[in-house]
């Protein structure tokens, strides 16, 4: 067994008031070691949550989320953009792109995202853009899977000369293959909640499967019965990583700073995305969905 340690105490990003584009939080972090740098995609909103009390999406209480950029060489000390990299667009996207998940693949970084209408709260796509460079990403925006549904990415190689998509049909981790990135097929359950458990209501991925000597390591996030979000830790076979080899029985990290149990939404930590530098795994994580904490564990530390 594993677990995370956090390397610094307070968040690492946190809202900035003037910037109105993430005046209210910055969370739920895609990350990316590239060129000597760590490079966080977070999204950030201008509103607080209150609409998320409603029955429907209400204009009156209209939170938009789009995805800001921050780059590191250690890891904890962050420079930001003053604008957002990506930002809504169109009908599907009226409300914003949240949740951005990022894949290095035949040459470019594909961002795996959200995107959301508003006209109900299962509005929701699983939809893509890409990158040659990771600061410009092309206009092109492309619902992946024309249903409700949250926490995609793609893995970080194809898997029997296929496309391989994670996605979460409620309330468990499914997986999808595709030739195109366009058509996907046959979908299947990988992961699923455990009765009585800390991850018992509902899981989801957190960032793409990351590449260690025993197979790709799978971080996810899971909810019980009283809407708490830990961290988790899974291992998929290195070849069919539709298969699930082990599974941690305990989280890897729950909100236990004052941070990460009281914010907009109490009680919350949840990861979009982890990377590997000089044999550490640093995971970034959103708290509370206000800010951003990282924690990290040593490769060789990492036993099921």
């Amino acid at each position: 067994m594993f677990k995370l340690r956090r390397l610094v105490q307070e968040p690492i990003l946190e809202p900035i008031e003037e910037n109105h584009w993430e005046s209210k939080a910055v969370f739920n972090a895609a990350a990316v070691y590239h060129n000597g740098y760590i490079h966080l995609f977070y999204r950030a909103c201008n509103n607080t949550f209150e609409a998320l009390s409603l029955p429907y999406p209400d204009e009156k209480y209209k939170f938009i989320s789009s995805i800001g950029y921050a780059k590191s060489k250690d890891g904890i000390n962050f420079e930001r953009l003053s604008e957002p990299v990506v930002t809504g667009q169109g009908v599907q996207e009226a409300w914003g792109v949240e949740d951005p998940r990022i894949t290095y693949l035949d040459g470019k970084f594909y961002m795996v995202y959200t995107a959301f209408g508003g006209i109900s709260w299962e509005d929701v796509r699983i939809s893509m853009t890409y990158s040659d460079d990771l600061i410009h990403w092309s206009s092109e925006h492309q619902v992946l899977l024309d249903e409700p549904n949250k926490d995609g990415a793609l893995h970080p190689e194809k898997v029997n000369g296929k496309y391989m998509l994670y996605h979460r049909r409620p309330p468990s981790i499914w997986v999808a293959f595709s030739e195109d990135l366009k058509n996907w097929h046959d979908h299947k359950i990988i992961m699923t909640p455990r009765e009585n458990s800390w991850d018992s209501q509902k899981i989801g991925i957190a960032g793409p499967p990351i590449l260690i000597n025993d197979g790709w390591l799978l971080i996810y996030h899971g909810v019980d019965e009283n809407r708490v979000y830990r961290l988790g830790a899974a291992l998929l076979d290195r070849d069919n990583p539709t298969k699930v080899v082990a599974r941690q029985e305990e989280p890897i990290l729950e909100p236990e700073l004052e941070w990460e149990k009281n914010g907009l939404v109490p009680n919350v930590v949840f990861s979009c995305g982890q990377c590997i530098v000089d044999e550490v795994l640093f995971v970034y994580y959103g708290a509370c969905d206000t800010c951003i904490g990282v924690a990290a564990v040593e490769v060789d530390k990492i036993k099921f």
